[in-house]
C-alpha cells in the first residue's frame, strides 16, 4: 500500500535526512550511543514522522501543526549535528557537503508548506485527504 505522504517532497527529503544521520553517527564514539547519537537520530526520525501523521489529518489546520513539531525536530537535528561538530565527532566538512543544503532546503520546504496549509483559501477550498 502506498500512502499519500511518500509522494511529499518534504518526506522524501526528510527520509534522506534520516539515512544521512544513520550513516555519520554510526562511527561517534560508543559512550555517545545512549546520548548525542541517540538524540540526533531521534529527532531526524521526528521530522519525517510528524510529516507522515500529520498528512493523515482531516484538516489543514491540524496537518499544519504536525509540520511546525516537524520544523522543530528538523531544528533540533541541525543543533545537535553542530554539537558533533564541536565535540569532534562529525567534522565542518562533512556537514557542509552533505547536511546543510538538504536541511536548508527541507527548512524552506517545511515553511512553505505550513504557509500554504495555514492559508484560509487553502482550507476553504481543499481537502488534504
Amino acid at each position: 500500500m502506498r500512502f499519500k505522504y511518500e509522494d511529499l517532497e518534504v518526506w522524501q527529503l526528510a527520509k534522506k535526512l534520516i539515512n544521512l544521520v544513520y550513516e555519520n553517527t554510526a562511527v561517534f564514539p560508543n559512550e555517545e550511543i545512549f546520548n548525542l547519537t541517540s538524540q540526533i537520530r531521534r529527532s531526524a526520525i521526528s521530522c519525517c514522522l510528524n510529516i507522515a501523521e500529520g498528512s493523515g489529518r482531516n484538516a489543514a489546520k491540524d496537518f499544519s501543526r504536525f509540520i511546525r513539531i516537524s520544523i522543530g525536530s528538523l531544528l533540533e537535528t541541525d543543533t545537535c549535528l553542530k554539537i558533533a561538530i564541536d565535540l569532534r565527532y562529525l567534522n565542518q566538512e562533512t556537514y557542509d557537503n552533505k547536511f546543510d543544503e538538504l536541511i536548508a532546503e527541507l527548512y524552506f520546504k517545511l515553511i512553505k508548506l505550513d504557509k500554504t496549509l495555514s492559508d484560509k483559501n487553502y482550507n476553504s477550498s481543499i481537502s488534504i485527504n
